[in-house]
């Protein structure tokens, strides 16, 4: 059902069910509109900021619309976020195993990115497709090459994928060929044997047993009992070349200009000079001993007791790892500090941009809360937080937090907002104005010189404007009234309640 359609139902049902508590609805003015009927309806209009936000049954959906933004839920199933003034949309489904976006240049979908269906637009150029369904089926066009289809593992050729220039092969293991930079490797029963041909270049294996190759000026390779032996020569065309000899495990060697390491029944003992960092390093059971003395680096690394690692711009300790951790980062720009005590059991990180002064914090006890300052000073805390301390991600906010969030606050200098219960308690005050309501007993509204308090959704009403008073019962439109009218109009019996941001 389109989302215009469904939004058009369910402000019917509001409606139609609204007759029960006629006294209860206000008249439709420019502050807002709240309209409550726990936990099936939460309805919540702002026309002046252009907001809206239907909830039914509390976080399972959810239809809102900021402006030109507008967001359908349906909790866990779907999230959709559209920008018709733009043509921009976006939706996951069941996050993060799915997705798909669509724009003037792009339409995109993905399923555990395993499975891809991509178009692309250029003004003025042809467009493009894409499909793939990982390993099975990959096609697509190459700007270089043209289109490419691979039907695995029976044939295939692919083109400026997967980090090579090509990729053929028919019958998969039994005969393949990748080209990089001009050279070819061809495999028989990857990767038992194989052959490598290029400019100057040739070589072959058969693993795990031998292997060599080489391209003059470049390169030496050789390898036996794979991974007993190396013994490589690099960088040949370079400032730089390296020469590595690997007896596995009683022998290391790495050997160059800038740098030379030895290790002896790694991962027992290793010593380090690196003349380009100017650092020395000496390792004894890595990770867990380790030393760095340098210019940009000095590390005292004694695992599970002590680790101090401090470079140009940064510090960070570990004690009796992994129970405390302490990160600090100063930079120009920027720096943050941050505590961890097991990893993420608890963490508290702060941010700073030091050109304008802005911060950021955010502190999680998991899988307690989660507290959360952005950098324009709204604050929020929310409870439980059984995955945002671990999985900090925009999806896991969006489309599963809200259904195990019992209790949300947000706040600033001027205004707050609490929700409990997926808003059986909820309050808000801004700048002055206090509303709240406990669904069904109580519910109470104080703005400038109004007053509006109600029991049981207006069985007894009292309201106050200014010095006009009224008390009524069983929702009827009429009561008792007293005290003086006030000048600028009596109005006491309109709800003027505002929106929920």
């Amino acid at each position: 059902m389109p989302a215009k359609a469904i939004t058009a139902f369910l402000l019917i049902l509001i409606a139609g069910t609204s007759q029960l508590f006629a006294a209860d609805i206000p008249d439709k003015r420019e502050e807002g509109t709240i309209f409550t009927l726990w936990p099936v309806i939460d309805y919540r209009e702002s026309p002046k900021e252009g907001y809206s936000n239907l909830s039914i049954l509390g976080p399972l959906f959810k239809l809102q619309q900021r402006g030109k933004e507008k967001d359908l839920a349906v909790r866990p199933l779907f999230y959709k976020t559209t920008n018709e003034s733009e043509g921009i949309s976006s939706t996951t489904y069941l996050y993060p195993l799915a997705s798909s976006e669509k724009s003037e240049d792009v339409e995109r979908i993905q399923v555990l990115q395993l499975y891809q269906n991509n178009v692309f637009r250029k003004e003025g150029e042809q467009e493009k497709k894409d499909n793939m369904l990982f390993p099975f089926y990959i096609k697509g066009t190459s700007a270089k090459y043209g289109p490419y289809l691979s039907v695995f593992p029976f044939y295939g050729d692919l083109y400026e994928r997967f980090w090579k220039d090509e990729y053929h092969y028919v019958m998969f293991p039994f005969y393949s060929r990748t080209v990089k930079k001009g050279t070819t490797t061809r495999n028989y029963l990857y990767p038992i044997v194989s052959t490598i041909e290029g400019e100057k270049e040739s070589g072959f294996q058969v693993w795990p047993l031998y292997g060599q190759s080489a391209k003059e000026g470049v390169y030496k390779k050789r390898f036996a009992l794979w991974p007993v032996f190396f013994d490589e020569n690099t960088g040949l065309d370079t400032d730089n070349p390296t020469k590595k000899l690997l007896v596995f495990p009683f022998y290391v060697s790495i050997d160059s200009p800038k740098r030379v390491e030895h290790h002896y029944l790694w991962p027992f003992f290793g010593h380090t000079v690196d003349s380009a960092k100017k650092s020395e390093e000496w390792d004894y059971f890595w990770p867990f001993f380790v030393t760095v003395k340098g210019e940009d680096r000095a590390l005292n690394r004694y695992i599970p007791f002590y680790s101090e690692d401090k470079r140009k711009e940064s510090v960070k300790y570990w004690y009796m790892w992994p129970l405390y951790s302490h990160e600090n980062l100063a930079s120009e720009s920027f720096s943050q500090e941050r505590d961890r005590i097991l990893y993420f059991l608890f963490s508290d990180n702060r941010e700073t941009w030091n050109a304008d002064g802005k911060n950021r914090h955010k502190v999680a006890l998991w899988p307690l809360f989660l507290y959360k300052k952005d950098y324009t000073g709204i604050k929020s805390f929310s409870f439980p937080a059984p995955l945002e301390p671990i999985v900090d991600r925009e999806g896991i906010d969006k489309c599963w937090a809200p259904l195990w969030r019992v209790y949300v606050q947000k706040w600033n200098d001027d205004e707050s907002a609490v929700s409990f219960l997926w808003n059986l308690y909820w309050h808000e005050y801004r700048k002055g104005d206090l509303t709240y309501e406990l669904f069904p007993l109580i519910s109470y509204r104080s703005e400038k010189q109004e007053r509006d308090f109600k029991f049981l959704k207006g069985l007894f009403r009292y309201q106050r404007h200014d010095t006009r008073k009224k008390f009524s019962i069983l929702w009827l439109p009429f009561g008792i009234n007293w005290g003086e009218q006030s000048t600028e109009g009596a109005g006491s019996g309109q709800n003027d309640s505002r929106s929920k941001k």
